[in-house]
């Protein structure tokens, strides 16, 4: 039995090695050597030349890398699904938080992330100041479709035919005494913010806040969300718009062409 036992172990023990060798073989491959041969392997991983070839071929045989005669062998099929799965399980949030935090240190206020689902906006996430200053947006809050920047940005490049049909559904319910009501305004308003490429709001989803949003795309140009400042009103006077609007607008872009990397 005691025999058995460490046989057992033994073979667990290789079938580790193995793999920590086929990583390490793998980890060879970079920009500037994009084909490796075995004498290569062998000297890198301080093996018999006998041994890296076993290490290539089983790795070959499994589609991890692939023969390139006479040179050596490259990165196989394999690696490149491996590599599109990893892509797709990085989500949105994932991208936009580390530019969100950015923003925040370049702003100075709270910075969220939403995305449309139907008549309502979603805050899928949030990062704040240091502040004592603190706003009621929080992860899963639910916004109207027709209130604060980030809402409207993401109806501003909708079809109009499915702008309708959410003014339709929604009301558009008011808020304060700033909030946009008549269906002709909207329109209006949203086509202002095509125009600018942003949105700018005061008051017209909590009286005392003012809001800048702009439109994060993925990778077919479609608006997919949108990233936004919140702040308190006398934090950001409209002289301070269009410093934070260009943040705001480099913020999304920078998310946008992230998510287009991933996916491509």
């Amino acid at each position: 039995m005691a025999g058995q036992g460490q046989g057992r172990s033994g073979t667990y023990r290789e079938r580790n090695s193995t793999a920590d060798r086929a990583l390490d073989i793998l980890a060879l491959f970079d920009d500037e050597r994009l084909v490796i041969g075995g004498q290569e392997v062998a000297d890198q991983l301080g093996v018999a030349r006998s041994t890296a070839y076993r290490y290539l071929q089983s790795l070959a045989s499994s589609g991890f890398i692939e023969e390139q005669r006479p040179s050596g062998y490259r990165l196989g099929p394999r690696v490149f699904e491996l590599a599109r799965l990893a892509r797709k399980g990085i989500g949105l949030s994932e991208v936009a938080r580390p530019v969100m935090r950015e923003l925040v240190a370049d702003v100075g206020e709270t910075v969220l992330l939403t995305r449309r689902t139907g008549t309502s906006v979603v805050c899928l996430e949030r990062e704040s100041t240091d502040s004592p200053v603190r706003l009621s947006y929080e992860r899963g809050h639910i916004l109207p479709v027709n209130a604060g920047a980030s809402a409207l940005v993401l109806l501003a490049w909708a079809p109009e035919k499915e702008v309708r049909s959410v003014i339709e559904a929604s009301g558009l319910p008011r808020l304060t005494g700033a909030t946009v009501t008549d269906a002709d305004a909207l329109l209006a308003r949203l086509a202002e913010i095509r125009e600018l490429g942003y949105a700018v709001s005061r008051g017209e989803l909590d009286p005392d806040v003012v809001g800048v949003a702009a439109p994060i795309r993925d990778e077919s140009g479609a608006v997919a969300a949108a990233v936004s400042v919140a702040a308190l009103a006398h934090r950001v006077p409209e002289e301070r718009v269009p410093e934070v609007a260009a943040a705001v607008s480099a913020a999304a872009a920078s998310i946008s062409e992230k998510l287009a990397r991933i996916a491509a």
